[in-house]
């Protein structure tokens, strides 16, 4: 690194400063310092262009003057022991050994503070939210995009699971993100990888290209939300259409891990559709023989399930009965 310095040298002074010269060359330093770079006549060097280094945190600064600098754009700095906990590199969902019961009732999350960033993944509108779809439950947000628009990660984190569509299935290429604040985020049927497996990665950094890989309709982002293995819905913290935070700070319910828990309900609306009873269709079952089953009414049955009483019931659907 090129320096300019200046170098003061001094010696034995000779001469007796009065109170009064000494405050006036206070004064004189004092104006200096203060002053305008163009005031005092002294040019600073404008800055040209970066360079990269080995480490995509620091890039080398050049000035019009042939001298450089390092600037750090901030490396995150995770507590390793929490981040790597249950960690597993060949398995897409973590935490298979931690079983619902052992999850407190509630877990407060910081989403969001001076050293933890955060980026909306793409803003867009949802095409497709956290629900019971057709006879799978689709545990994520399905975001509206063009093939290639830029991913980026929601918050600062390690890249855990980058795999392709011939390892994931329905999610297509899929990179999986552990997150300090105990979260993991998914990106489902990307087209290009642009992090690697193990990878630092910064809220914000662009991770990947949308597409349409996997088991996909149409060019989107699948993003899941997870805790501890468990997903809820994805919109409890993020405004997609909008691309903030709902609140810095999340209360997460244990109930919220229901497939039919969903941002938009009450707590009690949640809590009771978490209880539900779900059947799952069987040769020979009517409409009729659940209801006297399950002690309900077939009207309410094809509320709950968005049917008519005239609906073919497909074995292997699955029906909420109470």
């Amino acid at each position: 690194m090129v320096l300019k310095n200046h170098y003061i040298c001094t010696g034995k002074f000779t001469y007796s400063f009065s109170l009064k010269r000494i405050g006036f060359l206070f004064v004189c330093f004092f104006i200096y310092c203060v002053s305008p770079a163009q005031e005092t006549g002294i040019q600073r060097p404008e800055p040209i262009d970066t360079l990269p280094t080995g480490d995509k945190f620091t890039r080398i600064v050049l000035y019009e003057d042939f001298t450089w600098k390092y600037l750090d754009l901030g490396k995150p700095v995770f507590d390793e022991d929490v981040l790597f906990e249950d960690w597993d590199s060949s398995s897409i969902h973590a935490y298979k050994e931690v079983p619902l019961e052992d999850i407190p009732d509630q877990v407060t999350l910081v989403l969001s503070d001076s050293l933890q960033g955060f980026c909306c993944p793409i803003m867009d509108k949802v095409k497709s939210g956290y629900a019971f779809r057709r006879v799978r439950e689709h545990r994520g947000t399905d975001i509206a995009l063009s093939r290639g628009d830029s991913i980026r990660v929601a918050f600062n984190g390690v890249v855990r699971v980058k795999e392709t569509t011939r390892n994931t299935g329905g999610y297509g290429n899929l990179l999986v993100v552990r997150h300090p604040n105990g979260l993991e985020t998914y990106y489902g049927h990307l087209s290009h990888f642009l992090v690697d497996m193990g990878e630092i990665v910064k809220a914000g950094e662009v991770i990947g290209l949308g597409g349409n890989t996997g088991r996909s309709t149409g060019p989107h982002l699948h993003f899941e939300v997870r805790y501890k293995g468990k997903a809820f819905d994805p919109e409890r913290i993020i405004d997609f259409e909008n691309g903030t935070l709902r609140d810095t700070l999340f209360i997460l319910k244990k109930h919220y891990f229901s497939i039919y828990s969903h941002y938009g309900q009450t707590d009690e609306e949640s809590l009771a559709a978490s209880q539900r009873i779900v059947h799952t269709i069987k040769s020979g079952d009517t409409l009729g023989a659940l209801a006297l089953k399950y002690g309900t009414t077939v009207r309410q049955i094809c509320s709950w399930n968005g049917i008519s009483s005239t609906a073919i019931l497909r074995i292997g659907r699955r029906l909420i009965v109470r």
